[in-house]
């Protein structure tokens, strides 16, 4: 496993999306406003829900990316930890991962 030294932090955000859309329709969404090299990860998406991974300093970046790609979108938390996030909104856990 690669330590934060090496790799650097990393920041989860968790927007409320459009209920339609699915993880490859926002990703090529994001790959439609964003440059090639910029596009932000994401990590997984429900129902109404995404989950994108950036680095600290991109998080405005990332927001106004996500916008773009879809306008009813909205921020809902920031963390540094998935687990934080899937303990806040549990529809984010995943089925059969441990607790």
């Amino acid at each position: 496993m690669v330590v934060k030294s090496e790799r650097g932090r990393r920041r989860y955000v968790v927007f409320g999306v459009s209920a339609g859309l699915t993880r490859s329709m926002l990703i090529n969404r994001l790959r439609g406003v964003c440059p090639e090299d910029e596009v932000p990860y994401v990590v997984q998406c429900v129902p109404g829900k995404a989950v994108i991974r950036c680095a600290p300093k991109e998080i405005d970046r990332t927001i106004a990316a996500v916008a773009a790609a879809d306008r009813a979108s909205e921020p809902l938390l920031t963390s540094g930890t998935l687990r934080t996030l899937r303990e806040r909104y549990p529809d984010l856990k995943t089925p059969g991962k441990r607790s």
